[in-house]
């Protein structure tokens, strides 16, 4: 059923924020109603005199927000936001699935590493058992070792995911 021309769909759009404002900016956007995510990982931090586990943006300066067009005035408008992210001179969004596999990357129990190289593609795989069952991705050589990497195509990174070989089928 085709849509009516004028109706505005909500799409997700990642945005670059200042450095180390992550937080601020998700709480500011919280507040003006849009609809945001910030992807965070809990790691060990170790000072001086002691470690304690914080939640850290798993992408720096990066999150997502779910918007229609005529919304992203309001979302430069955000105190902590430097800008959208463009691809071949405009604002692109990003498909729903490319943000609900990253929740669902994030919400495992996987040990993630996220890296700007540029990956390049090999052999297709599908995970065919459990919490990622039908994920699919490429097999990498990195750090010589087997993995799986998630390439989230608007984004310009790649996740790389452990997963045992046992639970990779090709297809």
């Amino acid at each position: 059923m085709p849509l009516k021309s004028g109706v505005a769909i909500s799409k997700w759009y990642p945005v670059y924020t200042n450095p180390r404002s992550e937080k601020k900016a998700f709480e500011a956007l919280i507040k003006k109603g849009i609809e945001a995510y910030l992807p965070l990982q809990r790691q060990l931090k170790q000072w001086s005199d002691r470690k304690k586990w914080v939640e850290e943006p798993f992408i720096k300066s990066y999150l997502f927000v779910r918007i229609r067009e005529y919304e992203q005035t309001e979302v430069l408008m955000t105190k902590g936001i430097a800008r959208f992210i463009y691809f071949s001179g405009k604002i692109t969004p990003m498909p729903d699935r490319q943000i609900n596999e990253l929740k669902l990357l994030i919400a495992g129990p996987y040990e993630l590493e996220i890296t700007e190289e540029n990956l390049q593609p090999g052999e297709n795989i599908v995970i065919k058992a459990g919490p990622l069952k039908g994920l699919k991705g490429e097999i990498i050589s990195y750090r010589s070792q087997k993995q799986l990497a998630l390439r989230l195509e608007n984004l310009g990174y790649s996740i790389i995911v452990h997963v045992s070989a046992s639970l990779i089928g090709r297809f």
